[in-house]
């Protein structure tokens, strides 16, 4: 019932069994932002001890997808992860698992920890990367690209809060496709409520090849939000998994590396893949 219940507009494309898993009020902390507390009612029963019903629960993982501006709050629930003796996945772009404190904390409590800041199956992020990839590896020199996107979620909604953050995460990220320096501006833009569930993304890059000669490239991406991440989280869910069983702990590069925007260290996409195979192989 919660999958489905308003605001969540995101297509039905499974029927989900009752599986006896109620949904249990945390804090909010800062997790509304001044859109969502317009069109999100605030259930009023009490908050639960978020450690002790994970704990409960048998949970070995957690997957933190709160909206990308309540960095408070995806603090405070990292710190409940870990004192209930579970693994983090870090979808938000709250620096977390790449923070070198966090991955000293978890290394020591023998838990998994993955993120920062999940990257879209078919994202403006990851289809920048390749493109930028391939140009180079073909001769071309890049001079300047730019990334933008505007959406009609409440993730999109949140961007007054996220903005700077997003920026740098989302430029470092495609600035790692490229073998040298060049002039890189990746970014979310502005919330457009007609939109809906959607996301337009705009890629616009110049350069040079053989004998100087310029080009251009404009290049607009339109799709569906809500289910873009889900093979990504997917891969990442099955891979932490692995890691708890082999005993791993702390940052986990070869996930975070294939799965985010912002791991300790950003890789190549093929490299990040390599890893990435090789990790799950053994």
């Amino acid at each position: 019932e919660a999958i489905f219940a308003p605001p969540n507009n995101a297509p039905k494309f499974a029927e989900v069994p009752r599986l006896g898993v109620s949904v249990l009020k945390g804090p909010v902390m800062d997790g509304l932002n001044e859109y969502a507390r317009r069109i999100v009612s605030v259930d009023e029963s009490s908050e639960v001890d978020v450690a002790e019903k994970l704990r409960e629960s048998g949970a070995e993982m957690v997957i933190n997808l709160l909206p990308g501006g309540a960095q408070k709050a995806s603090l405070w629930y990292a710190e409940e992860v870990l004192k209930a003796g579970c693994a983090l996945i870090n979808a938000t772009p709250t620096i977390i698992a790449s923070d070198a404190s966090w991955d000293r904390r978890f290394r020591e409590a023998g838990l998994p920890i993955v993120g920062d800041d999940l990257m879209d199956q078919v994202g403006a992020t990851f289809v920048h990367k390749v493109l930028l990839d391939s140009l180079s590896r073909r001769g071309v020199l890049i001079s300047e690209t730019y990334q933008l996107d505007v959406g009609g979620g409440t993730e999109s909604a949140d961007i007054e809060r996220v903005w700077g953050p997003k920026r740098i995460i989302k430029t470092r990220a495609v600035e790692s496709a490229l073998p040298y320096k060049a002039q890189v501006v990746a970014g979310s833009t502005d919330f457009v409520e007609f939109l809906g569930n959607r996301r337009d993304s705009y890629i616009w890059v110049s350069g040079t090849y053989f004998g100087g000669a310029r080009f251009e490239i404009e290049m607009r991406l339109n799709t569906l939000d809500s289910p873009n991440a889900v093979p990504i989280l997917l891969d990442v869910i099955r891979a932490v998994k692995i890691a708890l069983e082999r005993g791993d702990a702390g940052h986990i590069l070869p996930i975070s590396a294939y799965a985010f925007k912002h791991p300790i260290k950003i890789l190549p996409l093929s490299e990040a893949e390599r890893l990435f195979e090789e990790y799950i192989k053994g």
